[in-house]
């Protein structure tokens, strides 16, 4: 079955850095477009950014861009999300999500799966 498992998520003070991975199984990475989505809390749930299947563009919200980076590697299914300056309004929980696709390019692209979240809180 589908699996995927975030991890990396924690404290960070304004300006920090984390970096959330997340390990996916179940079925064939590489034909699958990915994404990350928050969740404040008392807010609903937005996307922040994707990447392709192949890694060949990647695509971000405009609130997190220059800041946040997206990669994946296809060997270990596993996809990234780099956050640097990060600010208290970053406060989330962060999940990943299969694409349908190959390709996203924003929140209208469907996906049908995500984890379980990693909690990511930002203090001033």
């Amino acid at each position: 079955q589908v699996q995927l498992v975030e991890s990396g998520g924690g404290l960070a003070q304004r300006g920090g850095s984390l970096t959330l991975s997340c390990a996916a199984s179940g079925f064939t990475f590489s034909r699958h477009a990915m994404s990350w989505y928050r969740q404040a809390p008392g807010k609903g749930l937005e996307w922040v950014s994707g990447i392709w299947s192949d890694s060949s563009d990647t695509y971000y919200a405009d609130f997190v861009k220059g800041r946040f980076t997206i990669s994946r590697d296809n060997d270990k299914n596993t996809v990234y999300l780099q956050m640097n300056n990060l600010e208290p309004e970053d406060t989330a929980l962060y999940y990943c999500a299969r694409n349908l696709g190959t390709v996203v390019i924003g929140s209208g692209d469907p996906y049908d799966y995500t984890g379980q979240g990693t909690q990511v809180t930002v203090s001033s």
